[in-house]
């Protein structure tokens, strides 16, 4: 007797959608730290997400701040009022930022308004921030390297009818002029689309005698 298979659809709802993403950016905001070499090697734990080895800080202020970070993120993205997510680099002597990584979001109006879910594989979503999390760790290959001591922040753009909560301040977007820029992938629960991209400061060699 003939059979017949399908692949096999997993229902996503806003609140799933939120946490998929909330925890992605946990996951990437780690790795960056850990590729761009803004705290030491040894300050990260190796563990595995998404079918991959992926690296988790072990200081307790960056744990604690990437912890509340998520929390706020899934909330905002539930309330479908979070455009943007930015993870600055700067100089830690002069504050001059290196590197913005960019994740912008797209999220679906009807599914916040009405309460709907959407369909796709687990899998699926799993393959696209794979992809992502592969172009993260070999961004030494393309960044110029960051030769001074760095710290980070981070932005969150959001509707304008948020308030600000008393962790946050409102801040400048702290832009790089002329940057270099680089379109990573992105991924999409179907409720939210994630693109990431990365901009950095150009430097301009004289090559004049």
């Amino acid at each position: 007797m003939a059979s017949k298979t399908a692949a096999a659809k997993d229902i996503i709802t806003l609140h799933g959608s939120a946490a998929i993403v909330s925890e992605f950016f946990c996951y990437a905001a780690n790795s960056i730290l850990y590729n761009r070499a803004v705290y030491p090697e040894e300050s990260f734990a190796k563990v595995k997400k998404y079918g991959l080895p992926m690296l988790l800080t072990q200081d307790e202020s960056v744990k604690s701040f990437l912890s509340n970070l998520t929390c706020q993120i899934s909330e905002w993205l539930e309330a479908g009022k979070l455009q943007r997510v930015v993870l600055v680099i700067m100089s830690k002597a002069t504050g001059e930022v290196l590197e913005r990584w960019n994740f912008r979001i797209e999220t679906d109006a009807e599914v916040v308004e009405k309460g709907v879910s959407r369909e796709k594989s687990d899998k699926e979503i799993m393959r696209e921030i794979q992809a992502i999390m592969r172009q993260v760790a070999s961004s030494i290959t393309y960044l110029p390297c960051l030769d001074e001591p760095c710290v980070f922040d981070v932005l969150a753009y959001t509707d304008t009818d948020v308030a600000v909560p008393f962790t946050w301040v409102e801040s400048d977007p702290k832009l790089i002029a002329n940057p270099q820029m680089v379109k990573l992938h992105a991924f999409d629960t179907k409720i939210h689309k994630v693109d990431t991209l990365v901009s950095y400061k150009n430097d301009e060699w004289d090559e004049e005698e």
